[in-house]
């Protein structure tokens, strides 16, 4: 197969304890696989920078020998987009080097990503383009964010809300332990609450006058409850039904008049937590009541993978943005301003706007 005008991005993903790679052409999903350590982390209740380090060496060629379900040959990627940050610092680097290693022998353009965008154009995926605007909110084991987005590949990033301290999947993680239950938490706390009554336990729903987030409180709270149970069975299901109430409750409040205020008429939830029953089904409640279109990958393009990252790179090349120069370096705090993690591709666009 020869080269074509829209050509064929690679996507690698290796912020944390995943290793993603997928392939994406004009916005079409041609393959993806994924390698998790997840279940090395679980002994520790949460991931373990060095083991998950290590799984990407280990990880990375295989990812991207399996992702290739088209039978197409290495020549017939166009250009190869790579998770720069933000994320733990050797995993990224691990993903990194590999991209670097492919875009060079190549020849073809390599684009570094920002994570956060990356979960944002996973709905594309699945749904189509984005309407311009629309409002997202980005709600994972790290990070919970809620932004206003037009052109994903060309406009800076407005955000609304951001967490302060815990995000809502820390929570969940951190109460699950508490409560006994297994990493990772969210998971574990959905299939908990099943059986349990969501007004077992009276949970505070953190800063209602604001679109940021605080989930540290909440968590201190249910630990607080299920402290009182010592010498007791601890009604589990009444209280991860009770935390997940809260969580999804000031999710989806907060969303939702954020698109009444701004006048989206699209709410996008992405992220691993965008997974969760209650968030889903509270979500599609209170955007249906107000007119408003709920849009939510699949579960496969929820958690951390690299087809999110190859859609990313697809919308930059169609945009025009320039590529990263093969020096560009990972950024492993870094603010989710543009898609395109790298000086190039964000001077480029402002020059543009």
């Amino acid at each position: 197969m020869g080269r074509t005008a829209s050509p064929i991005v690679l996507g690698i993903e290796s912020s944390c304890d995943e290793t993603g790679a997928g392939l994406v052409r004009d916005g079409r999903l041609l393959g993806h696989a994924i390698a998790s350590s997840m279940d090395e982390h679980a002994r520790y209740s949460g991931v373990v920078p060095e083991i998950a380090a290590r799984a990407h060496v280990h990880s990375v060629r295989p990812v991207i020998q399996r992702v290739n379900q088209a039978g197409l040959a290495l020549s017939d990627i166009g250009a190869v987009a790579v998770t720069t940050g933000p994320g733990l610092p050797g995993a990224l680097q691990f993903g990194l080097a590999g991209a670097k290693g492919i875009a060079y022998a190549l020849g073809v353009p390599l684009y570094g990503v920002h994570h956060l965008a990356g979960h944002v154009a996973a709905d594309t995926l699945e749904h189509g383009p984005l309407p311009d605007p629309s409002m997202v909110l980005i709600v994972s084991g790290g990070h919970t964010s809620l932004i206003l987005v037009r052109d994903l590949a060309r406009d800076p990033i407005t955000h609304l809300g951001d967490t302060l301290d815990d995000a809502a999947g820390e929570c969940f993680d951190k109460v699950a332990r508490v409560f006994g239950l297994s990493y990772p938490g969210g998971p574990a706390i959905d299939r908990a609450a099943r059986t349990g009554d969501t007004r077992a336990v009276p949970l505070p729903r953190p800063l209602p006058g604001s679109y940021d987030f605080s989930f540290s409180g909440l968590k201190t709270a249910a630990a607080r409850w299920a402290e009182g149970h010592v010498g007791r069975e601890l009604p589990v299901a009444g209280g991860a039904a009770s935390l997940q109430e809260a969580i999804a409750d000031v999710l989806t409040r907060k969303a939702v008049a954020a698109c009444v205020e701004h006048g989206a008429g699209t709410l996008v939830v992405v992220g691993a937590v965008a997974a969760n029953s209650r968030v889903q089904s509270l979500a599609e409640e209170r955007c249906r009541a107000a007119g408003i279109t709920l849009r939510v990958p699949p579960l496969r393009l929820c958690t951390d993978n690299g087809a999110m990252i190859a859609a990313v790179g697809d919308l930059l090349v169609h945009a025009g943005a320039e590529p990263a120069p093969l020096d560009v370096s990972i950024n492993t705090s870094a603010p989710l301003e543009y898609a395109a993690l790298h000086p190039v591709a964000t001077i480029t666009r402002a020059v543009a706007v």
